[in-house]
């Protein structure tokens, strides 16, 4: 897999049926390696290691209904009081950050509702902290500590 712009981290992975899979420390179990997942992985690893973001705190791949649509989030944290507090967006490397790619976090935050996001393709990180009285979002250089 590519090396991505994260501190490196140590990984669990299984071979079966000529597929690697790679384990999921919050979903708790092995889950087929692809570009998207790779990223989705580092940046798990990112939030508990450099931000020191309780395991518990965390949501992976979970369903969410967008006008009788069903769609994914990737990473959710929560606060301890149960409110939304980030969410992440994981693109795969050869995946371009684009304007669309901050309409759909955008598009999943108005049900949400999330203090601050992110959006990463392993390669380059975006972080924002919600305005909602102004309906937009402002740039930071990082994600805050928990």
């Amino acid at each position: 897999m590519q090396q991505l712009n994260f501190p490196s981290y140590n990984f669990r992975f299984k071979n079966s049926e000529n597929k690697v899979s790679i384990f999921d420390d919050i979903r708790k179990k092995f889950i087929i390696l692809t570009p998207e997942e790779w990223v989705r992985q580092h940046t798990v690893q990112f939030l508990l290691k450099e931000k020191n973001y309780p395991k518990s705190y965390l949501n992976v791949e979970k369903l969410i209904k967008l006008n009788d649509i069903n769609k994914r989030y990737d990473i959710v944290v929560f606060k301890p009081n149960g409110e939304l507090f980030l969410l992440i967006e994981c693109k795969s490397p050869d995946v371009k950050i684009t304007q669309e790619t901050f309409d759909q976090i955008a598009r999943y935050n108005l049900k949400l509702n999330a203090q601050f996001l992110m959006v990463t393709n392993g390669l380059n990180h975006y972080f924002c902290q919600m305005d909602f009285e102004k309906e937009t979002y402002i740039f930071l250089e990082e994600l805050p500590f928990f």
